[in-house]
Formats: C-alpha cells, structure tokens, sequence
C-alpha cells in the first residue's frame, strides 16, 4: 500500500498571512493523523515563510506518525534537523524568489554540502530522503553518494503538462525513473504537484511507495474539512493501487 504523507505547510501560510496563532499546522497535523495518513511533512524555509521552529519543535513531540522535514542542505537546518530529531530529513534545493520548489537536487553540484548534512543526521538515527528529477542521471548521481536510503521523485513535469500526449509521455519517465531508482536499491517517494485529479496514475507505479501532497488537500479542506479531504485523496491512492 502506498504511503500518504500530508505535508501542511499551507496551513501555516494562511496563519503567516495575518501574522495570526491560527490556524495552527500542530492542530491541522492531529487531524491529518486522525484522517488516516502515514505521516506529516513540513518545509522548513530559510525565511520562514510559513512553517517555523516552533511548529516543527511541537510536531516532535505530538506526532504519533512519521515527521519529515523537508529542508535545504545547509548549516542552519542541518543543525536544527539534529535537534529536532525528525523521522525523515528530504533534501531540497531553495531559491528565496521561488513561490514553490522548482526543480530537484543537482546532487553532483551540492555533493558536497549533501555529505556533511548526511553525515550529521543519520548519525542521529534519522532517515535521509533527495528530492530529485526523475532521470537516470540523477538516480545514478544519488546513488554513488551512498548517503540516502530513499529518493522522492518529482512529479512537476507530469502535473504541469497541458496535453494528453505530454501528460502520457511524463508519466513513462517517472515509471522507468521509478523502477530505475528501485533496481539501484532506493525506496522511492514522488510528489509536488499531485491533485486528486492526477495522482492515480502516479500511484498506480509498483516501486512508488509513498506520496507527498499538500497544496491540493489542503485547498480541497477549506471547502470540506481537512479531514475529508484527507480521506478522499487516501481513497484515491487507494484505488489506483487496486
């Protein structure tokens, strides 16, 4: 069965917009578990635009499911990680000026910085995730790092196509990326972009083991409820796999 993780960065950004205590991504996390997810992810950003220390400092200490923390290979986070004890540490790249994450790792350009916050975090105990491309090269690239047990796969391509032919010819790079990925010994992750209209296909992939979503779910709950709109996105991952 494919893993949801509910990443709930958005719940801080409607909080963050008002400079308000609500609504509290500690709360919307109960709820998400409640809901039946596997886990809970969350986007700790250099300039804090929506997640902070706080949330992630509490979320430790409340969640009964897995917490991975998405964060960018630096000092600071790497520092925080070590602190914060997370289940799962996902790399990502970050540019101050992107809306949302644009693109996977360069793991041979951040090789480097990638090694020192690897060393530190799985010294802890705690899983480490790249968020990559899904292309051979980057799988290859991951995988003589030797430092992550799991690579998440992204999915912009697919959820952005505009045409069904696009659409078909991005799904077959992630399927081939994902079975690449899994020959070579990763679990495989996939996620950004995915929405109850597109994620069945994804989910349908035999290696894919987990999806990370959160804009779509949450969007979807300020019209039902969060968790309904938890359970909804479970039931399709659901059904794409039978």
């Amino acid at each position: 069965m494919t893993r949801l993780h509910v990443n709930i960065d958005h719940v801080a950004t409607l909080r963050q917009a008002r400079g308000t205590k609500y609504p509290d991504p500690v709360m919307a996390a109960g709820l998400v578990e409640l809901a039946g997810a596997d886990g809970v992810t969350v986007h700790l950003r250099e300039d804090r635009r929506h997640i902070c220390d706080r949330d992630v400092k509490l979320l430790r200490s409340v969640l009964q499911t897995a917490l991975n923390l998405e964060m960018a290979a630096t000092e600071e986070m790497t520092e925080i990680a070590v602190d914060m004890r997370p289940d799962i540490v996902t790399l990502v790249p970050e540019r101050r000026e992107e809306l949302t994450t644009e693109g996977g790792l360069d793991v041979v350009k951040a090789a480097d910085a990638i090694q020192r916050t690897a060393d530190a975090v799985r010294s802890h105990g705690i899983r480490l995730s790249l968020f990559i491309n899904p292309d051979v090269e980057a799988i290859e690239a991951a995988a003589k790092l030797g430092v992550a047990d799991t690579v998440e796969l992204h999915t912009g391509a697919y959820c952005d196509a505009d045409d069904e032919d696009l659409r078909r010819s991005q799904l077959l790079t992630l399927k081939q990326a994902a079975k690449k990925a899994e020959e070579v010994g990763f679990r495989v992750a996939a996620g950004h972009g995915l929405h109850y209209g597109n994620v069945g296909p994804v989910a349908a992939i035999p290696a894919v083991e987990e999806l990370n979503i959160g804009h779509a779910i949450v969007a979807r709950a300020v019209l039902v409820g969060l968790e309904a709109a938890v359970r909804d996105m479970i039931e399709r991952i659901r059904g794409a796999r039978a």
